[in-house]
């Protein structure tokens, strides 16, 4: 799927409360953005069997106390398998298409950032995208979105009122 059509899945999906996919289509060009700039269009992701998504607690080498919440987003089925030490029936593995990984950070209050491994088989390194930055690229698109000025048809006669 490429993302124009996981952009439009987002939108079909969104409850229908009469913001939420108007939200999802003002958004849409940060998504896309952000995913363009990644390798894959699915990433697995291991969860739990409620769907619940694993989050890995990372510690700074220099300052213990220093601690963030991510979600490592794999480019293959056999590198998410690979990277549990311990196999955990209760965790498995999903495809979920890129778009939608970034629209969920959005909603994980407790998850600093994703990180995106590209390269099969190599687990050291990857694109962190930090939900910080994501949220910020959005409040941005938002406030041209409403600063924008309505373009009106050019057809009308000046004197319409």
């Amino acid at each position: 799927m490429d993302l124009a059509q996981q952009i439009q899945v987002l939108i079909d999906n969104a409850p229908a409360d009469g913001t939420t996919p108007q939200m999802v289509e003002a958004i849409a060009p940060v998504l896309t953005l952000v995913a363009s700039q990644l390798q894959h269009s699915d990433y697995h992701i291991l969860q739990t069997l409620d769907q619940g998504w694993v989050v890995t607690t990372l510690s700074n080498r220099a300052q213990p106390e220093v601690e963030k919440n991510v979600i490592y987003a794999f480019p293959t089925l056999k590198d998410a398998a690979d990277f549990q030490s311990n196999w955990d029936p209760q965790i498995i593995a999903v495809s979920v298409p890129v778009t939608h990984i970034l629209f969920q950070m959005l909603a994980i209050d407790t998850v600093a950032s994703t990180v995106f491994f590209d390269t099969p088989d190599n687990l050291t390194a990857g694109t962190e995208v930090c939900r910080e930055d994501l949220q910020r690229l959005i409040q941005t698109q938002l406030k041209q979105t409403r600063s924008a000025p309505r373009s009106y048809p050019s057809n009308l006669p000046p004197d319409i009122a």
